[in-house]
């Protein structure tokens, strides 16, 4: 069957659903990850409003109702852990909630194995947020082949025992997932350092590509170890 045109219908019936399946794929993502947010933060929250009912059953019956009500009660159970983060993030800038905080830490390095996984987390999130010296924070490295490159996250630079030759420990996120990844180890003059931010290359992982500033440093590497 052909349109009036002479083209073929089936081709612009496969066009037309390419072109609904490229606007659809952006907003299904989005959706998946905004959910699983949504979902995770109401899981963690909803025994605090199904506390907050019970507390009120008996002095205000209907309005304990409404609490339960399910969209309600996802809604508030959001709404206090966004509000615990946030007054957690404003104790934390406070001496007190500083030493707090601390002390927490240290309670949890006391802890044989919750102090390999606590500390490693922590250490990466404190690297993350800390500029490394002599080389970016964002840099590309040969992955998985010379010829290729892929954005990493430096660490830390290390110094080999035997040459003294430096090193960087590099995170390399996945596509568009970028909590799980890879560990590398490169020679400092094989990273390619970038000016781009951390906000910049998280949205060019998780965008796989679309989102990115115009320009990057592909072929220049990190100067050489003194």
């Amino acid at each position: 069957m052909a349109d009036k045109h002479g083209t073929p219908l089936f081709g612009h019936l496969r066009r037309h659903l390419l072109a609904g399946l490229l606007t659809v794929v952006p907003l299904w993502i989005t959706w998946l990850v905004l959910r699983f947010i949504f979902e995770q933060l109401s899981r963690y929250g909803t025994p605090w409003v199904r506390a907050l009912a019970e507390t009120l059953h008996y002095s205000q019956p209907t309005l304990a109702g409404w609490l339960l009500e399910p969209l309600l009660q996802s809604l508030l159970a959001v709404l206090l852990i966004l509000l615990a983060l946030t007054l957690l993030g404003w104790l934390a800038t406070r001496i007190v909630g500083a030493r707090v905080l601390s002390a927490f830490d240290a309670l949890m390095n006391r802890i044989p194995l919750v102090q390999t996984l606590y500390g490693g987390v922590r250490k990466l999130v404190a690297a993350v947020q800390q500029k490394p010296d002599q080389v970016q924070r964002v840099v590309l490295i040969p992955f998985p082949t010379p010829e290729m490159k892929t954005v990493g996250f430096v660490t830390r630079v290390l110094r080999d025992a035997d040459t003294g030759r430096e090193l960087a420990a590099v995170y390399v996120p996945t596509t568009p997932n970028p909590t799980s990844g890879y560990l590398e180890i490169v020679p400092l003059e094989h990273v390619v350092s970038t000016d781009w931010t951390v906000d910049e290359a998280m949205s060019f992982i998780i965008s796989g590509g679309a989102v990115a500033p115009e320009r990057i440093n592909f072929s220049n590497p990190a100067p050489p170890p003194r």
